[in-house]
């Protein structure tokens, strides 16, 4: 008899709700209640009165059952969700649709930071924002601990144009600020996309591999990037996969050598250093940019062998500059996770140093957020602590994708902070950028931290960043990369010529 019972009394509630929903019933015992009063049916009126509270606490306290409706429910899960609204839209003629794959940036070294949980509280609130950013009749399903996938209502024609606006607003929705921790974090997300394969066997499974396709594309050229599926993006991928099998051969034989870029003075524009980046010179690719090959330096367990290459190369370059009578205060070198967690680290940069008679602080290590905030094992924590004894200046750089707590910055007595290319781009036309930009100058100023802005293209984006109190910057506006040979000739004309290089003299390597 219990089910029954239960029936019965989730009946009871659930028109309970449905009748005391509706205004104009409530509106009906107010004038039940003045209309016996007024005839003298003193009964009629506190029956009314207390069957109105038994109703009411009927609704509020018995087990209604809700039904959702169909169109709200959320029954559209994984890869199943999107395959069923890209076959609807497939048997709709004259109709298209718009596949999307849309993947947080750097999840793994997100979670190294913050931790798991954190790190889902972060997933759901970038799903969230995303919802905020589609249409109701759109559909978001998620594919993974950091992946989504959408798929847009149909429409008469999914153009490239219209693609791009609606990527363009998934992205910038993302890149708000997120409180995590006490912290701020600053994420972002890459994207692929493609209209519907119609004319493929399977158009719903061809549309979701090239949706992914793209996506791959698009993480393979950096955090925040966006691509549309193209013929070949498949091939694209079978070749990078071919990369991590001959990356190890191209640091033996030097085929991945060391650039040097200029960073000057943002108020004098006076040479204050070298940021030392590696490229490929790949028979087949070409020149293979950071980006392009941290996949591979990744999966053949590279990334300490490319390290250990960078500081010999940019030592050797820092004692020939001094030889060539070059004036380069310092080089930077960026170091992995893997570089930061080898034992011998601290030997090797000695060893270097006394080899081409270098001191220690113009040997600057440049690290990431994610390596220093949260999580660093004993070993890293000693190298950074040993690093800073012996004199190495430390620059922190700040991806879009993560955020320091200060007192990280405080602990390892970071000296300079590296504003993200992401920030300097429309600085001058995105009030909103150009506020960030102040407040980061303001914080690092606060904690006795120099700051140097990259990816800086113009002059006029120099003056800027001066008149703001950044203090070095980076970027073509000053000199493209070059090989140790071009730097020095480059520093040795800039001194003669008493005044800096003019666009059209700049060398392009």
């Amino acid at each position: 008899m219990a089910r029954p019972q239960i029936a019965i009394t989730q009946w009871i509630g659930q028109r309970a709700q449905s009748g005391l929903g509706r205004i104009e019933v409530l509106a009906l015992f107010p004038l039940i209640v003045l209309t016996a009063d007024w005839f003298g049916f003193d009964n009629i009126a506190l029956v009314t009165a207390v069957g109105l509270s038994a109703l009411l606490a009927c609704a509020v306290i018995l087990p209604a059952r809700r039904t959702v409706p169909a169109a709200k429910a959320d029954t559209r899960i994984g890869k199943a969700g999107l395959q069923e609204a890209l076959d609807a839209v497939t048997a709709a003629d004259g109709r298209d649709t718009v596949c999307l794959m849309v993947e947080i940036d750097a999840w793994a070294d997100i979670i190294s930071t913050w931790g798991f949980d954190a790190a889902l509280g972060i997933a759901q609130r970038t799903e969230d924002r995303l919802r905020t950013a589609l249409r109701s009749a759109d559909i978001l399903c998620k594919l993974g601990d950091a992946r989504f996938g959408i798929v847009l209502a149909s429409m008469p024609a999914a153009r490239l144009g219209i693609r791009d606006t609606i990527t363009e607003r998934l992205s910038q929705v993302t890149q708000d600020p997120l409180p995590v921790n006490g912290a701020v974090l600053r994420i972002s997300v890459g994207i692929g996309h493609s209209s519907l394969r119609r004319r493929a066997a399977n158009p719903a499974d061809a549309t979701l591999k090239a949706a992914e396709a793209a996506l791959t594309e698009a993480q393979c050229h950096g955090p925040g990037s966006i691509r549309a599926y193209a013929d070949g993006m498949g091939r694209a991928r079978s070749a990078a996969s071919q990369l991590s099998t001959e990356v190890e051969d191209a640091l033996q034989s030097g085929a991945i050598d060391i650039w040097y870029q200029p960073q000057i003075c943002a108020q004098t524009e006076a040479v204050t250093g070298v940021a030392a980046i590696p490229f490929w010179d790949h028979p087949k690719h070409g020149r293979l940019s950071p980006a392009e090959m941290e996949a591979a330096l990744r999966a053949s367990g590279q990334m300490g062998q490319l390290g250990r290459t960078m500081i010999h190369c940019a030592t050797k370059a820092l004692g020939g500059f001094d030889a060539a009578g070059a004036r380069v205060p310092a080089v930077s070198i960026g170091l992995s996770r893997d570089d930061l967690q080898d034992a011998q680290l601290i030997d090797t940069l000695n060893a270097e140093a006394v080899r081409y008679g270098l001191a220690h602080n113009r040997i600057a290590i440049e690290v990431t957020a994610e390596t220093i905030a949260h999580n660093a094992d004993d070993t890293t924590v000693a190298n950074l602590a040993a690093l800073k004894a012996n004199g190495h200046r430390i620059d922190l750089t700040t991806p879009n994708s993560a955020a320091v707590p200060l007192l990280a910055l405080q602990r390892f007595r970071v000296d300079r902070l590296k504003i993200d290319h992401a920030l300097v781009l429309g600085l001058q036309t995105d009030p909103k950028k150009d506020q960030a930009l102040r407040a980061t100058i303001a914080l690092a100023s606060a904690m006795t931290m120099q700051t140097i802005a990259t990816g800086v293209e113009t002059r006029d984006e120099t003056a800027h960043l001066a008149r703001l109190g950044c203090d070095h910057v980076q970027g073509f506006g000053v000199a493209r990369p070059m090989r140790a040979d071009q730097l020095a000739d480059w520093v040795r004309a800039r001194d003669a010529a008493g005044k800096p290089i003019r666009l059209d003299d700049r060398r392009m390597g």
